[in-house]
């Protein structure tokens, strides 16, 4: 008997990396260019997951829609240069998010993904510096869908590989993706590692504290338990 189809789709930053300090200094670095006083880590913390035009409009809303634009270019401009300088050190992976995406990309009932507020060249590069090209099946980025939490992402994802909201999950540290995941109809579950308070992820099937209890929380979910 053919087992069903599973597919579990990860955020990136604030999930599986440890983005903030890149993001942070790409901030501060593009206010500044455009001579305005950068907004404090808790805003700029808020609104990581949302796609960049709509994190600006939240951060900067007083401004023109040109002059976000010319934020956004600029804020891109500054990570790419973090990027290009510190390699993968930019945005670490949290511990043990190798180990299980590997457990979890080996299984043959099992595809991963990537739903994320990442510019695909920004997620290719990420890729490519962690070592995992192999990984993730389907990449859903910023430059193809609204921003989250619309579900078009997710959506993508299940109709790219074939999977139905029964069997996919969301993975997410932002109540954006969990409201996505509802969205959706998708089981989301929260990581209490990220940069939304566990409190937000009201939304959530249920919240990790480490990724060893990935596995288990998926599990949980497929067998219908959670």
């Amino acid at each position: 008997m053919i087992p069903p189809l599973r597919l579990v789709v990860f955020d990136v930053d604030g999930t599986l990396v440890d983005s903030r300090a890149a993001i942070g200094q790409a901030m501060e670095a593009a206010f500044a260019e455009a001579g305005l006083p950068a907004p404090d880590r808790d805003a700029v913390l808020s609104v990581v997951g949302l796609s960049l035009d709509m994190a600006m409009a939240v951060l900067a809303p007083d401004l023109s829609e040109t002059r976000r634009g010319e934020l956004v270019a600029a804020y891109r401009r500054a990570y790419f240069a973090r990027r290009v300088a510190s390699g993968a050190q930019a945005a670490p992976l949290y511990p043990g998010a190798q180990e299980v995406l590997r457990q979890l990309a080996a299984r043959s009932d099992v595809i991963l993904g990537v739903a994320t507020g990442k510019s695909r060249r920004g997620l290719e590069a990420l890729i490519e510096a962690h070592g995992m090209e192999g990984v993730f099946v389907t990449r859903q980025v910023a430059d193809d869908h609204p921003s989250k939490p619309h579900p078009s992402m997710l959506l993508a994802a299940m109709e790219e590989v074939g999977a139905d909201p029964a069997g996919t999950v969301m993975v997410g540290d932002t109540s954006f993706d969990m409201d996505m995941a509802r969205a959706a109809q998708v089981p989301g579950i929260g990581v209490a590692w990220g940069y939304h308070p566990v409190a937000e992820l009201e939304s959530a099937h249920c919240v990790i504290d480490d990724f060893g209890q990935l596995p288990g929380a998926l599990e949980s979910i497929w067998n219908g338990n959670a």
